[in-house]
């Protein structure tokens, strides 16, 4: 036997590095963020910060206003001693400044620096107080708030550690959000794959137009998701949905407008969806396993006495398991990491009704913009959709074990 040699190590180099920039850095990108309180809308948070920075954009535009409202209030001051004592701050204020020149962005700062800004901050404090309580002046409502945006240029680390992880197991919302991807999950893939059981055996016949069938079945699974999710909102509308008019008629609810706005509604309307465009792709896999069944296995069990129903359960699903765990495998997941169906049809509601992982996660990140929690939704979410692919994984290998 050869033994590899480097340069043909040399040839999964590409695959590596491709799968290492398009799969494992996200995933650590993502868990980097659950270890921050990184908030997008919040100047403090908005950077993943382990030590102490300063904002040195921040600074800028607080000592400019600052200065320019001091100025205008020094007119209004008739004390001599606190109109001195506001020229001293202004003159520290300047040359803090031109310490300060050609510093942009969000930077580390030196311990001396910062007592220097904590020291003018304080003045400046003192100074606006003692302005406001003996004089009427131009700027005295602002002036309070410019003065804190000063220390607030010092920005904390908002390194928390495993605190997202232990607000996410208190997290009812969450709790919910999985309890929905379960039920959305379990259900939608059992009744995919008894339908595309049944389907798949159907298209395996050989009977007449058997072409058009298999060609026709494959159309809701190739119209793309966000479209199919937008006809079933047209059909699941309560003033003119047929779909919602039907369920009326056969008195499965009481009331067509109701459909996507209760709980129970919604869900089973999301699940219906589902299954309508994925079940094509779960006969497909199906169908494969089943021309892979020797025909000549049922012409022996017919000649053994065997009737349809006892070939199915003693030939057909023995030797189709694998094909089925593989459809599972493959559902379970796609079904686990559900969004674009959802987003589109219900958004999540009503009430959280059908909010599942995913949009929950996506809400948290783009609605909320904290990525940080919603990255600890997306590490959880990650890690279910391993555990699932474990699970599968071990009873397919054992189950090609057993058949070899």
């Amino acid at each position: 036997m050869k033994k590899i040699g480097f340069k043909e190590y040399l040839f999964i180099v590409p695959v590596v590095l491709l799968i290492a920039f398009f799969s494992l850095w996200p995933v650590i990108q993502s868990f980097t963020y659950t270890f921050f309180d990184y908030r997008l809308n919040d100047q403090q948070k908005a950077g993943l910060y382990l030590n102490e920075r300063f904002n040195y954009e921040l600074f800028d535009e607080t000592q400019l206003y600052l200065h320019l409202f001091l100025d205008e209030d020094k007119k209004s001051v008739t004390d001599p001693q606190l109109q001195l004592e506001i020229e001293e701050f202004l003159t520290n204020l300047d040359e803090l400044t031109t310490q300060f020149e050609g510093r942009e962005g969000v930077q580390k700062i030196s311990e001396e620096e910062k007592e220097k800004i904590v020291s003018l901050s304080t003045e400046a404090k003192a100074i606006i107080s003692t302005i406001n309580e003996s004089f009427e002046t131009p700027n005295k409502d602002n002036l309070p708030l410019i003065a804190e945006d000063m220390e607030n240029s010092i920005i904390g680390s908002n390194f928390i550690g495993l605190e997202g992880y232990k607000t996410a197991l208190t997290d009812q919302r969450l709790g919910t959000a999985l309890v929905n991807t379960l039920v959305f999950t379990i259900v939608s893939v059992f009744l995919e794959l008894i339908l595309g059981l049944l389907l798949a055996m159907i298209m395996n016949k050989a009977i007449m137009g058997q072409g058009l069938i298999r060609t026709t079945s494959l159309i809701p699974w190739a119209i793309p998701t966000a479209v199919a999710a937008l006809m079933w909102s047209y059909l699941y509308d309560g003033s003119s949905g047929i779909i919602a008019h039907f369920f009326e008629m056969f008195g499965l609810i009481g009331d067509s407008r109701d459909l996507l706005l209760s709980e129970g509604g919604a869900m089973v309307s999301t699940i219906l969806a589902d299954v309508w465009k994925t079940t094509p792709y779960m006969a497909l896999l199906l169908l494969a396993g089943l021309q892979n069944i020797p025909k000549s296995l049922y012409e022996a069990a017919s000649i053994d006495g065997a009737n349809r129903i006892q070939s199915f359960f003693q030939v057909t699903l023995p030797l189709l398991k694998p094909s089925i765990l593989v459809a599972l495998l493959f559902r379970t997941l796609d079904a686990f990491r559900v969004f674009d169906l959802i987003y589109v049809l219900t958004g999540g509601g009503p009430g959280g009704a059908t909010e599942t992982l995913s949009i929950y996660g996506y809400k948290a990140m783009f609605a909320q913009t904290n990525f940080g929690y919603g990255s600890v939704i997306v590490m959880i979410m990650f890690v279910c959709v391993a555990i699932i692919a474990i699970i599968y994984v071990k009873f397919l290998g054992a189950n090609l074990m057993e058949k070899n």
